[in-house]
Formats: structure tokens, sequence, C-alpha cells
């Protein structure tokens, strides 16, 4: 059954194909009657046209299915109801006629309820392998983001282990600033996974959780600039934008600068009213010459893509050596 409403999908898609299914249909049915009007008894006015409705409806949908009963029934009533070769009416006949309009707009709303059940079904599917997709990214990013913390918890432990052997009284002080930076990893989860953060300007928004990264990080001498038009994204999407953000900040933070600090730069334009290019970009030391980073196999890489492709949209790598690097997605409005 499902094949045969797949097959019929191009017909209920294309109108000419539809309506041409639905005059082929009658025709064929009434060459067909004709020819059997010496074999049937009296009586059986609809005997092929109905098929033809059911057929039509099925593979065409609900306009060309009615087109092909009303051309059908006025070929029944003027060729195959006395009296015949006429429009004439009476008892009989109307009853008659009644009967068929009974069972076609019976037949014809039937199919109809079964095609509109079937689309909700493909798209209750496509909802849910969406989700399934977002949910599998997110959990990796999840996983990946959890990594990359413990990575730098041990690192910063590590650091002030060694400023605490070179200064045993500053311990207190070390242990102090690990916390605080600790502390602030645990705000950047929280502002990304919390709606009501998520009613602030786009602006604003966006340079709180940059803040929250340098500060982080222990970024020393990088500025991170917002240039974000006040607009309004839904929670689904800036949720998104926001891991894909956190995740491109991550990686400028990581290894785009030298000792000599540098700048971010994160920029949301409007190049017409259905979409929307994400920028984030550094004057760091740039991308290796010659190579994609888009094309890379790590899983930072593949969150970010998949992170763009939940956003309907592709990121591409801009590398400059020697005058930074720049990633850009474009998603619609």
């Amino acid at each position: 059954m499902n094949r045969l409403i797949r097959a019929g999908a191009k017909f209920r898609h294309d109108l000419y194909l539809g309506y041409g299914l639905a005059v082929m249909s009658f025709a064929a049915a009434l060459l067909l009657r004709r020819e059997l009007s010496d074999i049937l008894p009296p009586g059986f006015p609809y005997l092929t046209f109905f098929p033809a409705v059911i057929v039509t409806t099925f593979f065409a949908g609900l306009w060309p299915g009615l087109l092909c009963a009303v051309l059908s029934g006025l070929a029944s009533w003027y060729f195959f109801i006395p009296p015949f070769d006429s429009f004439g009416i009476d008892t009989a006949s109307a009853i008659t006629l009644g009967f068929y309009v009974f069972i076609v707009t019976v037949d014809i709303t039937l199919i109809h309820l079964m095609h509109s059940a079937a689309d909700e079904l493909r798209d209750e599917k496509r909802v849910t392998e969406a989700l399934y997709d977002q949910q599998r990214t997110m959990f990796q990013e999840l996983q990946h983001r959890v990594a990359n913390n413990m990575a730098f918890v041990a690192a910063l432990l590590h650091l002030q282990k060694r400023k605490v052997t070179a200064d045993p009284a500053s311990a207190g002080s070390a242990l102090d600033e690990a916390q605080s930076r600790i502390e602030t990893m645990s705000r950047i989860h929280r502002r990304l996974y919390d709606p009501a953060s998520l009613d602030l300007p786009v602006a604003q928004y966006f340079q709180e959780i940059c803040s929250d990264l340098l500060q982080a990080t222990g970024a020393r001498n990088i500025v991170c600039l917002v240039n974000m038009p006040a607009i309004t994204l839904d929670i689904a999407r800036l949720t998104t934008l926001s891991l894909l953000v956190t995740e491109l900040v991550t990686n400028s933070l990581k290894h785009a600068f030298s000792d000599n600090g540098g700048t971010i730069t994160l920029e949301l334009e409007q190049p017409d009213s259905a979409h929307l290019t994400l920028t984030v970009s550094d004057n760091g030391r740039g991308l290796p010459q010659g190579e994609d980073a888009t094309n890379s196999k790590g899983l930072g890489t593949h969150i970010v893509q998949s992170l763009a492709a939940q956003l309907g949209g592709e990121i591409k790598a801009i590398a400059n050596p020697g005058s930074g690097a720049a990633w850009r997605v474009e998603f619609a409005v």
C-alpha cells in the first residue's frame, strides 16, 4: 500500500498529470461501458465509472477524483439512465443519481482521509528523524564539551600546582583562582541551556557568552566584538547558534593567538529577508595554507558541521594565513 501511495505522489503533486489521469480514466470507463451495453442487464449505469473514480482519487488526489466523479456522473445520467441521451429526470433517475453521489462521496472521502493520514505519518517520521539527529549531535557536543572541560581543569590544576611548588605561600590564591575559573565554566553551561537567558537581545546574549569564555580560559589581551542586528530567534535556533558560536570562539582562543592577544569578531548579517549569515572571525595566525578545515575528521569539526546543518546551512572556513581566519554559515530566517 505504501508503495502504491508513493507511486501516485507524482500525480498528486503535478496538476497536469492529476487532471490528465482524471480525464483518461473517465474516457476509458465511458468506452468500456459502451462496449458492455449489450452485455449488461438494465440497472448498471455506473459499473465502470466507480473504479475510475476510485483509481483517480487514489493516485491523483481529491480534486482530480472529484473531476472524474462529475464527468462520470454526467455521462451516466445522459447515456445510461432513462430517458436515454438526455438530462431528463424523474423520481427513478433522481434516486439512481442520489445513490451515485452518495457512493462516490464516501469513496472519495475515505481515500482523501487515508492520504491525509499517510501525509501526517510521513511528516511525523521526518520530525522524529530530525529530533533524533539533533539529540545525537547535542549528545556528541556535550561529550566533547565535557572532555574539553576536564582537560581544561586538569591543565589549570597543573599550572596551579607549578605555581604552588615555586611559591608555597600562594597556595590559597592559586586554589581561589582555580575555583573562579571552574565557576565561570559552570556559568557558561547554565547560560547555554537555560531558556530564560534567551530573552536577552541577541547582541547582548552573545557578548555575555564571549565574556564568559574569555574569563573561563583566562585569555589575556583578547577582545571579543559582537556586531548583530536587533532580531529575534526562536529558542531552538538560538540554542543551536549558541553552541556553534561557543565551539568556534573556543577554537579561536585555543589555536589562533600568541601571547600578544588579538580580536575575535562575531557578525550576524541579513543579506535578504529570508536568510541570515553568521561569521566568526579572528585576526590570529590563521589556518595552515592549503588545508581545508571543513574536511577535518576531528570531532570538533563534525560537531560544528552538524550544528550548522541543524540550522539548515553549511559552514565554510575562510583561511587567510597570517591575517586570521573566519568561519561562515548562512541559514534561513
